[in-house]
């Protein structure tokens, strides 16, 4: 729903299961299992996530 309204990067950050799901326009969902960190990419390039606390 967000990216069909103009998100261009999403995260789903699930702690239990230690999984996000990274939405992207126009591409498939990634998983990724256990990251230490998630970067903003070429939208946010700045931005790094440390997971390290969320996720152990």
């Amino acid at each position: 729903m967000y990216i069909d309204c103009g998100v261009k990067l999403g995260w789903l950050i699930n702690p239990d299961e230690k999984q996000v799901e990274i939405y992207r326009r126009d591409r498939v969902k990634e998983v990724l299992n256990n990251p230490e960190s998630l970067s903003g990419e070429d939208i946010l390039s700045e931005l790094i996530v440390d997971l390290s606390s969320i996720l152990n």
